[in-house]
């Protein structure tokens, strides 16, 4: 049996047991490593892998924005933009549904973090929806779906995760996800007039609300849109890195939890204590997947597999579409930053070679992967959801089944149209 089929299997294997996926990377290298090199490869790589899998500068920019997303939910903002968005959109049927995407893409705009929007969300607007009479099934489907949009939306972690491991701009990443991330929300919304189109019962029409308030409510949005302007015009205007904008954003949204009044020492100490163990968890899972790296590398099986696919008399397309079902069949049992660590190395040479451009090839995994965040068995967003609120995982499941059709179609569209990906950053500075 080959070096390379071992490892694979015992890869596997931990996986299927539960065992976390860093160490999981780490061990299936490590044996695979000694079988073809033996000790002193192995002990050769171990020493020097650990630093310079995690030194690179771009990576500094995951610790800032998930604090920036820690600080945001201190903040509490994510009340006001449920509920400045429901004044705007609430009269329509189904309008709470549809502010929930809105907040949504507010919150993923400032926060980054996809389980973090999807837990404020099951706490904001899903309570609301249901005192209003809403079909449980229609409103625990919105917010998980909604809670996706921070993967997108920048910051985004997904992103820089891509960008790093892919060697590509990190700037022209985050800001290729600002066109599909706006059209993401849109089909959410459209997704929902659809389902109260078809069965009215699902949700109940709402009065109408006077001019002033609305106006009023814009004052809760401001605060939201400084930052994220900020943050977007900085890196598209080449103002600042990304990693220096994400620091921008992580001291703007401290600015917002201290204006709020939730803000503490121990509310402070927390927020950076979680930061910090959400950010171990993913340099771990580099390093872990950088050690299996190596292993892939000296055997040259990224090669075989870029030589055996450019082979296959198949459209490009078909091969493209193989790989994201791949992608979407990943997410439904594995964390999206391991699978990005984990295949982005061996998907994006094929990628290349079949002509594809890697920015917007990003953008299709980070849209492709926030299908996984809400399909069985796993669906990260849906047991967040479903533990947040209490609703049955079943409920939940069957709620976002239109918007994972909603999403298939996007992915078509930004294949047919990939000017949707690549507008903004061809025209950066």
């Amino acid at each position: 049996m080959s070096p390379v089929l071992i490892a694979c299997l015992l890869l596997g294997g931990l996986l299927l047991f539960g065992v976390p996926v860093a160490f999981s990377l780490a061990v299936a290298g490590a044996v695979g490593l000694f079988m073809i090199g033996g000790w002193d490869s192995l002990v050769g790589i171990l020493e020097t892998t650990t630093l310079s899998s995690v030194s690179a500068y771009e990576l500094v920019s995951i610790p800032m924005f998930i604090l920036m997303a820690e600080f945001v939910i201190l903040s509490g903002i994510a009340n006001g933009l449920f509920e400045a968005a429901a004044l705007w959109v609430g009269r329509i049927r189904g309008g709470l549904a549809m502010a929930t995407a809105l907040a949504g893409a507010g919150f993923g705009a400032i926060s980054g973090s996809s389980t973090a929007s999807a837990a404020t969300l099951a706490s904001t607007s899903l309570p609301a929806m249901l005192r209003q009479g809403y079909d449980p099934r229609l409103a625990s489907g919105v917010v998980a779906i909604s809670g996706t949009l921070a993967m997108l939306i920048p910051p985004s972690v997904a992103l820089v995760l891509y960008g790093v491991i892919a060697d590509i701009s990190v700037g022209k990443l985050l800001i290729a996800g600002v066109i599909p991330g706006l059209i993401v929300t849109l089909a959410i919304m459209l997704t929902v007039y659809v389902i109260v189109l078809f069965d009215p019962k699902a949700a109940p029409t709402a009065v109408s609300v006077p001019w002033r308030a609305k106006l009023a409510s814009l004052k809760e949005l401001g605060p939201m849109l400084l930052l994220f302007g900020l943050i977007t015009v900085c890196i598209y205007t080449g103002l600042s890195t990304p990693t220096e904008a994400s620091a921008i954003g992580a001291l703007g949204a401290l600015g917002l939890a201290v204006r709020s009044g939730n803000f503490s020492l121990t509310a402070f100490m927390s927020a950076c204590s979680r930061s910090a163990r959400t950010t171990c968890m993913i340099l771990l899972i580099i390093v872990g997947a950088h050690i299996f790296g190596y292993f892939f590398t000296l055997t040259r099986t990224t090669y075989s597999i870029v030589t055996w696919v450019s082979a296959l008399p198949l459209d490009p397309f078909v091969i493209l579409a193989i790989i994201l079902f791949g992608y979407i069949v990943l997410g439904c049992v594995m964390d999206q930053a391991a699978i990005l660590i984990l295949t982005v190395p061996v998907v994006l040479p094929v990628i290349k070679a079949l002509g594809f451009d890697p920015v917007w090839f990003g953008v299709m995994v980070v849209v492709t992967a926030e299908l996984g965040m809400v399909t069985p068995p796993v669906g990260l967003n849906v047991f967040v959801v479903s533990k947040t609120t209490g609703m049955p995982l079943g409920t939940v499941f069957h709620g976002v089944w239109p918007h994972v059709v909603a999403h298939i179609l996007i992915l078509v569209l930004l294949t047919v149209v990939p000017g949707l990906v690549m507008w903004l950053p061809s025209n950066m500075q």
